[in-house]
């Protein structure tokens, strides 16, 4: 089993941001924490956990790390107190470089933290500026440093690409300086045009002209080709790592795993079930504090849905899918436009395959 917990909080949002954040110059770490756990409390009793165990907690926002050690402290010591963990439970915290001090890392460590995702983005100080990033580039590298120094090695980079070509910013770049820090992961994320954001405001009045898809698609096969070059493992779309050091959490979203999200629009799923929170932190706290429900909605997939996610997130990873579940036709085509090729009677997307992921998932909808 696999627990998420959402942390809203973030100094400023950032120009391409949709996610339900809340922006404090001053965190509510405290009144945060009594929330979260009032709503774990409830839900930990309701959850069908059936005698397992958790394999992975992952703090993700947002901003995590602007949480106070106290707060993060009593969340987690409370998950623990209530809930079984695996020996080598992975529990990883999302963080900006600006928070990644001696005193904090040393603090998440004795916690249980092992795994570290840095929101890097660039190392461009001018594409950070314009990303809204509240760090600048020289900050990534002493952050990793840190982590490192105190004991938490295993440390993952996000990085954006296809940004607008006025943007000054050198991917190839960026990809040789995010290798020379030695992390164990990486993940890559296209830029996306989200309505509401203020890059969606940018482009709906012109003053921000979108790289073209060539230039983006050219970017991520750029980062494939040394992702492959250097021995690491292109497991998901997004995402790569040394061998053996792939995000267990995020491969039980692409297993279908069960997981408990908990805190403010967080998700959580069964096998057939997928529930929401309510999006916003004020809405969210008003609900704890009156004892409501903190589910906003919920759905019962159909047999149709299932299988259909099954395909898509199974065709996101390099695990692919049986070579029965696509007809025999699509996949001959797939595999003479290298697209995918069929290893072990499993069928596989491959770098190409995946720039038309959601297209190539379309084709099998009503099969």
């Amino acid at each position: 089993m696999h627990l998420y917990l959402h942390i809203p909080f973030c100094a400023r949002r950032c120009s391409y941001c949709d996610f339900a954040i809340a922006v404090r110059r001053t965190v509510p770490s405290g009144a945060f924490q009594t929330a979260l756990l009032q709503e774990w409390e409830v839900r930990n009793r309701e959850w069908p956990w059936e005698g397992t165990t958790l394999r992975t907690i992952y703090l993700g926002g947002g901003t995590p790390s602007s949480l106070s050690p106290e707060a993060l402290t009593g969340l987690l010591t409370q998950i623990r107190a209530n809930r079984a963990v695996t020996a080598d439970v992975e529990i990883t915290l999302e963080a900006n470089p600006e928070d990644v001090t001696t005193a904090n890392a040393e603090q998440w460590r004795q916690l249980g933290v092992n795994r570290v995702s840095l929101g890097a983005q660039s190392f461009d100080p001018g594409a950070l500026t314009w990303m809204h990033r509240t760090h600048g580039g020289d900050q990534i590298g002493r952050a990793v440093t840190t982590l490192k120094r105190v004991g938490i090695a295993n440390v993952s980079l996000d990085l954006i690409f296809g940004l607008p070509e006025a943007i000054p910013r050198d991917w190839s770049r960026d990809l040789r300086m995010a290798f020379a820090l030695e992390p164990d992961h990486l993940s890559l994320y296209a830029l996306t045009v989200e309505p509401h954001t203020p890059l969606g405001k940018w482009v709906d009045r012109g003053a921000v002209r979108l790289a073209p898809e060539s230039r983006a698609a050219d970017e991520f096969l750029e980062a494939h080709e040394m992702i492959v070059a250097r021995g690491w493992h292109h497991y998901e779309v997004s995402n790569a790592a040394r061998p053996g050091a792939e995000s267990r959490h995020n491969l039980a979203y692409w297993r279908r795993a069960s997981y408990l999200g908990i805190g403010p629009s967080a998700h959580s799923a069964t096998q057939e079930r997928r529930m929401w929170n309510v999006r916003h932190w004020e809405d969210y706290r008003q609900r704890v504090a009156l004892s409501q429900s903190t589910i906003e909605g919920e759905e019962h997939l159909t047999a149709a849905q299932i299988r259909l996610e099954e395909l898509y997130l199974g065709l996101r990873t390099t695990q692919g899918v049986p070579v029965e579940d696509v007809p025999s036709q699509t996949a001959m085509q797939w595999g003479q436009e290298g697209w995918a090729e069929t290893r072990h009677d499993r069928l596989r997307l491959t770098a190409l395959g995946w720039l038309r992921l959601d297209a190539l998932v379309g084709t099998l909808r009503d099969f």
